[in-house]
């Protein structure tokens, strides 16, 4: 739907402007016909005038004003000291002659045309009739118009391109989803084979652990490009499940790093996705890992209710930190430090928190190491 909506769009302004050039063509030539006809009946005026001995001109003169009022051209006629004495067609209607607007109006037709010197009367000032000022207005539209056509198509196709590389990679998600399915079933079965001849208990339960969060990785990749699930889920649970799976797999001889978690004891709820939001989590938290990797360090994961209602939770760590000049860099797609990552952790999870979530993720102002800050609404 959010592709074809810019192309129905531009077909639907495309149409407007073509009926609108129809109508507005169709009315300049009906103007253009009574213009026609008003001078015919001027030249046709005079023509009688010039052939009755027994006209002096006078109603002839009299007839020529009427058709220039008729077509709309504003008139001011001046004398020698510049006081206005006759006009026509002026924007206000009838008004005195000593009205200040009259004179300063002067000045307008001025710009628009020379004023004509006619000995005896005066000097003329004269606009455009209201056909001529539409035309020369209409280009000014037509470019503006088009120009917006043209930006409308570039966004429509680029869109359109952009909504097929999204279809693709989700399509490749899903697949991956698909073939990661038979080897977990396999590996199951051998973790269930190897607790039954009584190996070590606790690293059975650990590849039992690895197994379930492939299960989930697999169920990720399935929900690309789906819509959103929303239900209650315990934020305080996800951080607390999170801290502790990372907790039993980050050295801890040399080099080493420390997992806390400080949640409140009562459930922390919000309207969400549980999937997304743990691959949200688990994003920050593999990020501080990796920032404190080679030099040990503590990474702490904090969730606590909002007063307003909702939830924020802060992953945070005492490493080298984001430089000032990449802060605003670290969200884009396909930016990294890292000199084999793919630059998609943070964009994606700024994308699960912001779009699927109506939140918000960001990177807070530290002295020392990296802190990013997610709110959700409750």
């Amino acid at each position: 739907m959010r592709r074809v909506a810019p192309v129905v769009a531009l077909a639907i302004g495309v149409i407007a402007l073509l009926a609108w050039w129809l109508v507005y063509t169709q009315r300049v030539v009906g103007e253009l016909r009574r213009e026609a006809s008003r001078s015919g009946k001027m030249y046709a005026r005079i023509y009688q005038a010039l052939a009755d001995r027994d006209d002096d001109g006078t109603s002839a003169l009299l007839d020529m004003s009427k058709y220039v009022r008729e077509q709309g051209v504003p008139v001011v006629v001046t004398d020698a000291a510049g006081r206005p004495t006759a006009a026509a067609n002026l924007p206000w209607g009838d008004v005195p002659l000593d009205d200040p607007r009259v004179r300063d109006y002067v000045r307008v037709l001025d710009a628009i045309n020379e004023p004509i010197e006619e000995p005896g009367i005066g000097r003329v000032h004269f606009g455009n009739t209201p056909l001529v000022t539409g035309l020369r207005v209409v280009p000014f539209i037509q470019v503006t118009t088009l120009a917006c056509f043209l930006l409308a198509g570039i966004y429509a196709l680029v869109t359109r391109g952009r909504a097929e590389r999204e279809r693709v990679w989700a399509g490749m998600a899903r697949e991956a989803a698909h073939q990661l399915g038979t080897p977990l079933t396999s590996l199951e079965g051998w973790v269930e084979l190897l607790g039954e001849r009584a190996a070590d208990p606790v690293a059975t339960e650990h590849m039992r652990s690895d197994l379930d969060r492939l299960g989930r990785v697999a169920n990720r990749f399935e929900r690309i490009g789906r819509p959103p699930q929303k239900a209650p889920v315990d934020v305080g649970r996800i951080a607390r499940d999170v801290s502790t799976y990372f907790r039993a797999r980050v050295p801890t001889l040399a080099h080493t790093v420390v997992i806390a978690c400080t949640v409140p004891t009562a459930p922390l709820v919000v309207e969400g996705d549980a999937v997304l939001l743990e691959w949200a989590l688990e994003s920050l938290v593999r990020n501080g890992i990796d920032a404190l990797a080679g030099r040990g360090g503590r990474v702490e994961v904090r969730a606590e209710p909002l007063p307003e209602g909702g939830a924020r939770i802060v992953v945070a760590d005492d490493g080298p930190g984001v430089p000032a000049r990449l802060r605003t860099e670290i969200f884009k797609p396909g930016f990294t430090t890292k000199p084999r990552g793919w630059g998609i952790g943070l964009a994606l999870t700024r994308r699960i928190v912001a779009d699927n979530h109506r939140g918000r993720l960001v990177l807070l102002p530290t002295e020392k190491g990296a802190a990013f800050e997610i709110t959700l609404q409750g």
